[in-house]
Order: C-alpha cells, then sequence, then structure tokens
C-alpha cells in the first residue's frame, strides 16, 4: 500500500546486515519482503509456483473494451515484497506474486502481452502520468487523495495492520496514541507512513511523547530492525504481515487497523480501465480468481467484484 509522503526519516543498514536478515525469512527483500535479486535461493525456493494462470482464455466482451488497436502494455512492478508481494524466484530473475498472477491473468482474458518493469514503490505512480508505464502494480491501496491523480481497478482488499515480537507487553493497536513513545518501522514512500507521520500530533496533543516512524527501503532491514529491538512494531501490509510473523520466529501479528481496496493503477483518464475491471470480474466468475487467492493464502482479501477508483473505505 503505497503513497508518496514529504516527511521521510530513512535508515540505511550494512548489506551484511540485510543479508543475514534476509535469511530469517521464507521470502525477503524490500516493501509490501520477498527474495529480491541479491536475496537467497533457500528462500526464494519456498515461494509458491503453482500454475494458476495458463489454462485463462480470452473473454472476447473484456477484449472489446480495449482501445483500438491495443496489443501489448507495459506494467511496472514494485519488486522485493514478502509474499504475496511480488519478489523473485530462485533463479534471480522468474518474478513471482500475487500481483504477478493477476497481472498475467487479465493479460490472457484481454489477449494483450504484457512488457514488464521493475521499479520502487514510490516511482510507479508518478510515471504513469508521464506514459513511461501503462500498469502500475504494487499492492497499491486506493485512497481519496492518489484517486485525485490515479485511477484504479481492485481487484483485492487488504490493508494497514501491525506486528511485533512475542515477547512485547503492546496488545491490539486501535488507536495510533497507543504507540506514543515507541519506534515504529514501516516501508518508505508507503500509507503506513502517511498515516503515522500524519498522526504523530495525536500524541503531543494528548500530552505524551511523539512515537518515531522509522522508514526502510528494504524488507529484510526492517524485520531486522524489529527482531533486534531496535523498533517496538512493524506497520505494514495485512497479507506481508501475517506471511512474516508466519515465517520468522519470535514474532506476533497485533491486528488489522485500516482495511483498504487494492487495485491496477493507471494514469488518471485512462481508457484502459473498463476493459481491466471487466477482465478481473471475468477471472472472479470463472474461478481463476479464487485458484490465485488460494495460492498466496489471501482468501479473507477477496472482493464480490471489481470496481473503478471506488472511494476510501472508511473503517
Amino acid at each position: 500500500m503505497r503513497t508518496p509522503t514529504r516527511a521521510r526519516r530513512r535508515h540505511f543498514i550494512p548489506f551484511a546486515l540485510i543479508s543475514s536478515a534476509a535469511l530469517l525469512l521464507t521470502a525477503c527483500g524490500s516493501g509490501s519482503g520477498g527474495a529480491s535479486a541479491g536475496g537467497s535461493s533457500r528462500a526464494a525456493d519456498k515461494i509458491p509456483t503453482t500454475d494458476v494462470v495458463s489454462g485463462v482464455q480470452k473473454d472476447a466482451g473484456a477484449a472489446a473494451l480495449l482501445p483500438p488497436g491495443t496489443s501489448d502494455l507495459t506494467i511496472a512492478y514494485a519488486i522485493g515484497s514478502t509474499p504475496p508481494g511480488t519478489s523473485f524466484l530462485g533463479d534471480g530473475k522468474t518474478l513471482a506474486g500475487q500481483d504477478v498472477d493477476f497481472a498475467n491473468a487479465v493479460a490472457k482474458a484481454l489477449g494483450v502481452k504484457l512488457k514488464t518493469r521493475q521499479a520502487s514503490f514510490e516511482a510507479i505512480l508518478p510515471a504513469l502520468d508521464s506514459g513511461k508505464y501503462d500498469i502500475g502494480a504494487g499492492n497499491f491501496g486506493v485512497t481519496d487523495k492518489r484517486r485525485r491523480t490515479i485511477d484504479f481497478v481492485t481487484y483485492i482488499n487488504d490493508g494497514q495492520g501491525f506486528a511485533t515480537r512475542k515477547d512485547s507487553k503492546l496488545g491490539k493497536v486501535t488507536d495510533l496514541r497507543q504507540l506514543c513513545g515507541l519506534d515504529i518501522a514501516t516501508g518508505a514512500g508507503t500509507t503506513f507512513e502517511a498515516t503515522l507521520e500524519q498522526n504523530k500530533h495525536l500524541c503531543t496533543d494528548a500530552g505524551k511523547k511523539a512515537y518515531r516512524v522509522q522508514t526502510y527501503a528494504e524488507d529484510g532491514a526492517l524485520w531486522s530492525s524489529l527482531q533486534q529491538g531496535r523498533s517496538d512494531v512493524v506497520m505494514s501490509t495485512i497479507n506481508g504481515l501475517r506471511y512474516s510473523v508466519a515465517h520468522q520466529p519470535g514474532l506476533k501479528f497485533l491486528n488489522e487497523f485500516h482495511r483498504l481496496d487494492v487495485g491496477f493503477a493507471f494514469k488518471k483518464g485512462t481508457e484502459l480501465a473498463p476493459a481491466f475491471r471487466a477482465a478481473v470480474n471475468r477471472l472472479i466468475a470463472d474461478g481463476t480468481y479464487k485458484k490465485i487467492l488460494d495460492k498466496w493464502g489471501t482468501t479473507d482479501s477477496a472482493i464480490k467484484t471489481s470496481r473503478i477508483s471506488p472511494p476510501e473505505l472508511k473503517n
């Protein structure tokens, strides 16, 4: 769930420490951790590789909604995320992740070829407006702020959550004031960072010490920070947190904090959105959608129907 923000405090960890932290994960790297190109092959080997896409047939009705002459599209993935986020398999070349499966399935339903690119989370959304990419995929949450400049076609529901060490006395976080005085680790350029920065005043308004936001470009470094006690809690995607906690010792998932619809991102005013929405709805109807969620263990993130830039969920 990524969004640009002005206030940012970056932390850089020596490469050796990042690499050692990667070994703690079954798949680790950078943003929504997965095995990056330089990550451990042992971790990458445990990323699910079941083929749930090759059987998808072209849907003539959805394809007819594409702009005339559309035969290929350029998609940018944010790489290096904890499964179900996008990361590399053991060969260091093949991309795998929930977003990849959804994008490939939609492309097959529309009868178009995808030109794959890689970019940082922060870089993808601005590059859509310039025409560098046609589509952005990186667990992008649909927020009212983003909808002003970006169009979305939803395909799952994820959101914000918290995790910490098992020995922490921190309980379910329902109010950010419960985090006052703590060090919170999160991904750089994310909705989590924006939410935390925008609400720091809640602590000072209550006469308490503000929490400190620690942002990381690499998930390996983020989890290392928590494991080694430099951070008290992690705020990240619900699905990514559940996976990381299940595959690392000494951690626990605290709770969901705020749900958000997640969608493919496009330049504002795109003519591609109706076709993509129809394709996602076709995948839901023919059972491919459920197969993808089952593969990545994200059935709790299922949606009933795809929508174009719906209002931000309020919960």
